[in-house]
Formats: structure tokens, sequence, C-alpha cells
């Protein structure tokens, strides 16, 4: 909303410093300090407010070392981050931006099923929170509101590098390295030259015309990865400040591509993908950024509050959003791989625990107890060095995911 007061003021009135709006990079910066002023200065009334209404978390024993002290610890401080990203983005972003309304609805859509799973847990005593079949549907319902956007909107398109030998020339006389935006069901291949993957290749079978229903193919793509990532940092969500801060890591990450990703000049330097208007999602990351560490101030051990299934549910929706819409989401297994670790540390323990228990009569375990943080936490690991040393595991794999810029 202030991008648009400044922007009248400056046409009409000639307003000096009105024209910093006009500047990512200003904007961004003060969307970060306001969301990070928000996340700590009324967190803390949040998390008082949760506490005189009783919304505190129900320990399952799982005979984890300090496991029964964080009985009755204020949980969905989702909330705290939820609002910290929404109030910055509604005053420093260009609301009518295609990318900033998907970012928008997927934080409310998120949110909403992550507040009602924590709303049966706590007040209707149900430790199971909302059905599982009920997450999947809502995890699905935004996939295909999401794919649809992008897919469907004329505003969601990219540019293309024209190739050497037919470069055009501008009205100035100076080369125009892209052609005209277009729409394209084109993603990022990390690692390779010719690093582009057009997701209509796989309905070529079809036969003339099958680029049509290249929307079928894209949409799957969006569910599997909105599911697959927001069901990670749920996972991921078992001690004090690993969720939140393997996702500030992951989330900055995702400024820089979007960042470049938006810039004509840097996209070309760095040969990659031009997307007209994706630099608009540099606001919305770094509000996200702020809120997220503003949130860690109070869910560093010991906790003083949890993000609950509002805040993990949240996080990994949006992760998701912002990976698709620049275009790297084949590059999720590496800058999430912490998510990844979790997920899969679950899905081959509960395998292998049948697989066993069919063949030998009794259920084996590979690890000590899953996710992977509480096989550690077995392992005699204080929670506080597990947390640090995924956080630094992340940090490694965000390195690694901005050098595939240009290691191909």
């Amino acid at each position: 909303m202030l991008y648009y007061l400044f922007e009248y003021l400056e046409n009409h009135y000639q307003l000096a410093g009105a024209g910093l709006f006009k500047f990512i990079t200003f904007r961004a910066a003060m969307a970060f300090i306001f969301s990070l002023l928000i996340s700590t200065i009324y967190g803390k009334k949040i998390i008082n407010y949760l506490r005189r209404k009783q919304v505190g978390e129900t320990v399952r024993d799982l005979g984890l070392e300090g496991q029964k002290e964080k009985g009755g610890t204020p949980t969905m401080g989702g909330i705290i981050i939820i609002l910290a990203t929404m109030i910055p983005v509604l005053l420093f972003a260009k609301i009518d931006n295609i990318y900033i309304i998907i970012l928008i609805i997927t934080t409310l859509w998120m949110g909403a099923i992550g507040f009602v799973d924590d709303y049966i847990k706590i007040f209707k005593k149900d430790k199971d929170g909302l059905k599982g079949r009920f997450k999947i549907l809502g995890q699905v319902g935004l996939g295909i509101i999401v794919g649809s956007m992008l897919y469907f909107n004329d505003d969601v398109t990219i540019k293309e590098e024209i190739p050497q030998g037919i470069v055009q020339l501008a009205d100035n006389g100076t080369p125009r390295l892209f052609g005209e935006a277009h729409k394209s069901t084109k993603t990022t291949v990390p690692f390779f030259k010719n690093n582009e993957l057009d997701y209509s290749t796989a309905l070529s079978w079809l036969g003339d015309g099958y680029e049509k229903y290249a929307w079928i193919v894209f949409i799957l793509v969006v569910i599997f990865i909105i599911t697959a990532v927001s069901n990670g940092a749920n996972l991921t969500d078992g001690i004090d400040g690993l969720a939140a801060g393997s996702s500030v890591i992951i989330v900055a990450t995702l400024g820089i591509f979007a960042w470049i990703s938006g810039n004509i000049i840097f996209a070309d330097y760095l040969d990659v993908m031009y997307i007209p208007n994706s630099g608009e999602m540099v606001i919305f990351i770094s509000a996200f950024a702020g809120a997220l560490i503003g949130f860690l101030w109070y869910n560093t051990f010991p906790a003083q509050v949890f993000m609950g299934d509002t805040g993990s549910l949240t996080i990994g929706g949006i992760i998701a959003v912002l990976a698709i819409a620049t275009r790297k989401e084949l590059l999720i297994p590496i800058l999430a791989g912490i998510f990844l670790a979790e997920n899969l540390s679950v899905i081959l323990q509960v395998s292998y625990f049948k697989y066993t228990r069919k063949k030998f009569g009794e259920g084996r375990r590979i690890f000590k107890m899953s996710p992977l943080h509480h096989h550690y936490q077995k392992s005699g690991y204080h929670e506080s060095k597990i947390v640090t040393r995924f956080w630094i595991v992340g940090i490694l794999l965000a390195v690694l995911t901005i050098v595939t810029l240009k290691l191909r």
C-alpha cells in the first residue's frame, strides 16, 4: 500500500525521497526491518496471550531427554510468523503482482490448515489433530490453485536468450539479449550445460498438439512439490529452532535466485532464465526471513514458543511455491536437503519396520528413532548441538545450490 501511496506522491507532488519506493532493494530492506520488529516486539505479546489462553503443547512421552519440561509451552506460534510476514508485504510490495498474490494465498491457505490442525490437538484434546487425508486434500487443493495461476495467468512469462548469430538490435542500437516474453513450462536443471527442461515434453508421445495438455503435467508437479516440502518442514519441526533456522537459510537462498531471475542484467551475466516481474518476490522473501529470525528469538533452546503446524506447514508451502515460481524446484533436494533427510528417515524407518515384521515376525529399525533429529537425540547429543550442526549442513547445501548457477 505504501508503494502506491509514494508513487502517487512522487508523480503528483514530486515529494523528495518518494522515488526510493521504486527500488526493490529499498523496499526489501524495509520489509525485513518491519517484520523483524513485529516478530520480536509483538511476538512476546502473542506468546503471553497464548499462555493466558492455555494454548500449550501436549508432549508425547518418547523417552527423550528434556522432553517433559517442554509440556505446556505455548504453541501455534506460527501466527507470529504469518502476521510478521503479511503486514510488511501489504505495506511494501506491489499487491497486484501475480507472484505476490500467489504467495499471499499460499500463506493464508497453509496457515489455515495448520491452525485447524493445532486447534484440534489443543482444544479438542486429539493428539492426532487434523486427519492426514484432509491435510493432503488441502495441500492438493493449494497445488491446483498455484499451478493453475502460474500456468494460465498471462503475467507469468519468461524471456529466453536469443542465440548468437541472430541477435536483434534494440531501438538504441544495443544488443537485445532476450526475446519477447512468452508462456513456458520450462524449468532449470542443475549441473547441466543446456540446463532447461520443458515439462510439456513428457507428453510428446501423444503426437502433434501435445503442448496444449502441458498444464496437466505442470499442475501435478506443483502438487507433488508443495505436498513433499510442506510435510518435510512439518517433520523437521521437532526440536527447538531447527525448522525456523533451517528455513531462514533456504529462504535467503531463494531470495538470491528471485533477485537474479528478475533482473535482466544479472540474468544475462549468469546465463539464467529471466523471469519478468519475479523480482517483486524479494519483498515477500525479506519479510518472511525477518519474521523467521524474529521468531527464532523465542524459539531457540529453551523454546518459549513452538510454531506448531500453523507455522511449519506454512513455511513448507511458501518455500515450495518460491522454488517453483523462480523455476528452481529441481534444486529443492539440494537446497532443502534437511527437509529431504527428515522425510526419508521416516519413510525408510516405517518401510523397513513393516518389511522386517512381515519377514521375521518382529519389526526392526534403521534409526534409533525417526525423524532423523530424534535419532541423534537418542544417541546422546544435546538438541542445541544437533540444531547447530543441522544449520551448518544447511548453509553448505545453500552454498552448493548457489554454485549451481555457474557449475555446469
